[in-house]
């Protein structure tokens, strides 16, 4: 799969929080010794001598992807050069799983199913939605009859918001998920969530993005990248403590 002299590279952006603005880099890989090397775009200069970080693997490296280099938070924004895209480019996206307040009973078999469909969670959040929350999520449905009916419901419990990482990931969740309506999930896709979980229409158990780019919107409202923290997470820390599975527990179920 590679050579010796194989170096692989990046578009690279970090938020400057101090400045209010993204920062781009050229980032360089070199899978030999695993050292990575950094070049400022703006002001044409090396920002990173070569340097060897154990913290950084191959498998981290495709577009999409947030990664830490040396504390600084970066996104692979695309492929550095025709080299790096021919060898390291695949389907592998990420998409948002919302959970909606009706699944919410049944989280802990959704999540498995998530799972068992061979995608990885890589971050989620439990939280209440506002209902300006709720609007700016929703507001490509303004026009739509059911609009405030499909606003008091996602406003009327605990929903989960996941970031799922997976091959072709917009795709596969979309028809894991089923047709809309639930009724019609019964039908004609017997083995999707909405089929299992879902009641009607509008309390249909899940939601996901319908492209990449929708995909990338939807999870900056619950994961900002940008230095803000989203909805807010209704975790109560009064008389709790923290539970942490294992991967080993994890594994067997």
């Amino acid at each position: 799969f590679q050579s010796q002299d194989d170096r692989f590279a990046f578009t690279a952006e970090w938020y400057d929080a101090n400045a209010s603005l993204f920062r781009r880099y050229e980032l360089l890989y070199y899978p030999k010794d695993g050292s990575v090397e950094m070049y400022d775009v703006k002001n044409h200069r090396t920002f990173l001598k070569r340097t060897k970080y154990e913290s950084l693997h191959l498998e981290d490296l495709f577009v999409g992807n947030k990664i830490t280099v040396f504390s600084r938070h970066l996104s692979l924004v695309d492929y550095g050069d025709q080299y790096t895209a021919r060898k390291l480019g695949s389907r592998k996206e990420r998409t948002l799983a919302l959970i909606k307040p009706d699944a919410m009973p049944k989280i802990g078999e959704l999540i498995d199913t998530i799972i068992n469909a061979g995608f990885t969670i890589t971050k989620a959040k439990m939280m209440v939605l506002s209902r300006k929350e709720a609007a700016d999520f929703y507001i490509d449905h303004q026009s739509k009859p059911f609009y405030n009916e499909l606003l008091h419901f996602i406003t009327s419990g605990p929903i989960l918001a996941m970031e799922i990482l997976g091959d072709d990931a917009v795709c596969k969740w979309k028809t894991l998920l089923g047709p809309a309506s639930s009724s019609v999930a019964q039908t004609d896709a017997l083995d999707s969530i909405r089929a299992n979980f879902g009641h009607d229409g509008l309390r249909n158990a899940a939601h996901g993005p319908d492209s990449v780019a929708s995909a990338a919107q939807e999870l900056e409202l619950f994961f900002p990248s940008s230095g803000g923290r989203g909805p807010v997470n209704s975790a109560k820390f009064t008389n709790c403590t923290c539970c942490i599975i294992k991967p080993h527990a994890v594994n067997e179920g």
